[in-house]
């Protein structure tokens, strides 16, 4: 029988843990000589810490959905940690890198630069309603930072209102608004007057609302918001990388709370702004414009860190006599001039219409594994953000995490790379460049797993 080393909230992070016997036994009979000594000499060096180091595997090549390990084995990248909308190498990303590196290779702080304003420009006139203002940030995680501080310079206020299960990032603020145990715990004290509520997740709802969802969760965030009476601002990811889809009309209800409450939206969109979800912006799925939109990851191309934080106009004055940002790359021109070509990439392949026609395909074919697959409670997802969520019984939706531990390492071992969530869900988040051929052959490893899967004794 398999055992797992996972237990409790443990199961409950936006990645896969490193440190299970199933991890080590995968590793043990997969890797050569050569690829364990470079994994040691990685673990001799870095700070160990759980979801990365030590490390899983050691990365020789990465191209379009292909990433290649040092022993040359190819895997269809269903992870891509969310950054390779346009693939990994794209040829006009490395070219406008190249050619960026040889024109101005670094922006001193207090100037500007050609490829800074012209990402700014091209966001602003992308992002939907008011959203006009932008700023530049090395990463996802500093990104969320700002909007947090924007948010009380504006309101007046310093309370947040959040959401358990979420993530925004790693640092003390970001994990003082998320909620993973993973980073919180012994992390205190975390910053005041961040209040969380339940995220819209129906399978898991304290108001047991079921199949039948009556926004109670969003009138609940309302309650908060009366009740404390001083918040700056609610705070949540759009979709939920997981994915959780929120009912339609969720923010919609959510907006219209923060209005009459005079707290801001801020919606987090940093895993799957830029098509991922057959969208440019997440929110546009639901028809609702926050206050402050954050994106990040695949706006670097696949290639550079670069986030970015899309503000109402009226916030433009907030901080004129204060910092917000103020970081050394903030107007990194490669990193900038890496974010255009993904820009022009999305839109001249079309990649908006291409996720959203092959996500459906792809959902379509693993909703229609069910009848077979017992293990799988849910299949979910918008464009190429795809979730298989597996149980060992429908009506409780009891996670099945040993199962699902299992098929991800059966899966890697056939060809295919993806990520568990909240230790039960098979997270699918291919290069939006991926082709239909790549899509059936990553099907084909993971409906092979789920077969396999019946015959082990858990």
């Amino acid at each position: 029988m398999l055992q797992s080393d996972h237990a409790g909230d443990d199961l409950k992070s936006e990645g896969d843990l490193n440190t299970s016997r199933q991890r080590d036994a995968w590793i043990a009979s997969h890797l050569d000589i050569e690829t364990k000594h470079l994994l040691d000499e990685d673990a001799r060096y870095f700070l160990h810490q759980s979801l990365s180091t030590p490390c899983l595997n050691v990365l020789k090549n990465c191209s379009g959905a292909i990433i290649q390990d040092w022993q040359g084995h190819e895997l269809l990248d269903f992870h891509g940690n969310n950054v390779h909308q346009v693939g990994f190498s794209h040829p006009k990303i490395l070219e406008a890198i190249t050619r960026q590196l040889k024109e101005l290779s670094f922006c001193t702080r207090r100037y500007t630069n050609i490829p800074a304003i012209e990402l700014a420009r091209k966001l602003t006139q992308l992002a939907p309603g008011n959203l006009k203002r932008v700023l530049f940030a090395p990463g996802g995680t500093s990104a969320i930072g700002m909007a947090i501080k924007l948010a009380r310079a504006a309101t007046g206020r310093f309370k947040m209102i959040s959401m358990w299960d979420s993530f925004h990032g790693a640092s003390l603020d970001a994990i003082s608004v998320g909620g993973e145990a993973i980073f919180r715990r012994d992390m205190g004290p975390l910053l005041p007057g961040c209040e969380h509520v339940p995220p819209p997740d129906n399978h898991h709802c304290p108001f047991k609302c079921g199949a039948a969802c009556n926004l109670l969760c969003a009138d609940y965030i309302e309650y908060v918001l009366q009740k404390e009476g001083d918040v700056a601002a609610v705070i949540a990811e759009t979709v939920r990388s997981t994915p959780f889809i929120p009912p339609k009309d969720y923010w919609k209800k959510v907006r219209a709370a923060c209005d009459r409450h005079g707290a801001l939206l801020i919606l987090d969109e940093i895993p799957n702004c830029l098509g991922r979800t057959g969208r440019m912006f997440t929110c546009e799925h639901f028809d609702v414009v926050p206050d402050i939109l954050v994106i990040g990851k695949g706006l670097g191309g696949g290639v550079f860190p670069l986030a970015a934080l899309l503000a109402r106009e009226d916030l433009n004055n907030v901080m004129r006599d204060r910092a917000l940002g103020h970081y050394t790359h903030e107007k990194n021109p490669v990193a900038c001039a890496a974010g255009l070509a993904a820009l022009e990439v999305i839109e001249s392949e079309n990649l908006l219409t291409h996720a959203e026609s092959l996500g459906m395909y792809a959902l379509e074919q693993m909703r229609g594994w069910m009848d077979r697959h017992s293990l799988i409670g849910e299949v979910r997802g918008l464009g190429l953000l795809m979730g298989v969520e597996l149980v060992r019984d429908r009506r409780t939706m009891e996670r099945a995490s040993e199962e699902a531990e299992w098929i991800m390492y059966r899966a890697l071992s056939l060809g295919l790379n993806f990520k568990l969530t909240m230790g039960n869900i098979l997270t699918l988040t291919p290069a939006l460049t991926i082709t239909r051929n790549e899509m059936d052959r990553a099907l084909a490893i993971l409906d092979r797993c789920l077969t396999e899967a019946r015959a082990v004794k858990f």
